[in-house]
C-alpha cells in the first residue's frame, strides 16, 4: 500500500463537503508530476487529506477506491481522476507549522515542493503525521 496527500482550497472542497458526499472523484490536476502520482494510485491506498491556502492544516484520510480514469471534466486525454471516499477525519488538525517545525518530517514533499497538488508520502511521514494528529 502507498500514501499520499492531496490539497483542497477548503472554499473550492472541504473535508466536510466530502464527509457530506461520501465519494468524489479527484479533478482539476493540470500537472504532468501531480498527473502521474494520480496514474500510480491504487485501490485501497490511503491520502492525507490538506486544506491549502485557508487553514494550511491536514484534517482528514481518505482512501482510493477507484484507481485512474480520464477527467470527466476536460475531453484531453492527458489527465485524469481517481475515486476518493472519506476514512476518518484526524482527532486535531496537523499544521503547515508544526510540520515545517518537525524534523522527522523535513523532506517531506509538502515542504519541499509546496505547489504540487497530489504527492506521495512515506510510511513513516504517514505514521507520524497520525502521531501528531493523536491518532
Amino acid at each position: 500500500m502507498n500514501h499520499w496527500l492531496v490539497k483542497s482550497e477548503p472554499f473550492k472542497y472541504s473535508w466536510e463537503k466530502f464527509n457530506q458526499e461520501g465519494r468524489t472523484f479527484w479533478d482539476g490536476v493540470r500537472n504532468y508530476q501531480a498527473r502521474n502520482n494520480l496514474r500510480a494510485m491504487q485501490v485501497g491506498d490511503l491520502v492525507l487529506w490538506y486544506h491549502s491556502n485557508e487553514g494550511k492544516e491536514i484534517v482528514g484520510i481518505a482512501k482510493v477506491v477507484k484507481e485512474a480514469y480520464q477527467d470527466p471534466t476536460t475531453n484531453d486525454t492527458n489527465w485524469v481522476v481517481v475515486d476518493l471516499e472519506p476514512v476518518q477525519s484526524l482527532k486535531k488538525p496537523v499544521t503547515l507549522e508544526q510540520i515545517k517545525a518537525d524534523e522527522q518530517l523535513k523532506d517531506i514533499g509538502l515542504v519541499r515542493q509546496g505547489r504540487l497538488s497530489v504527492m506521495s508520502v512515506k510510511r513513516e511521514e504517514f505514521d507520524h503525521i497520525l502521531q501528531l494528529a493523536g491518532e
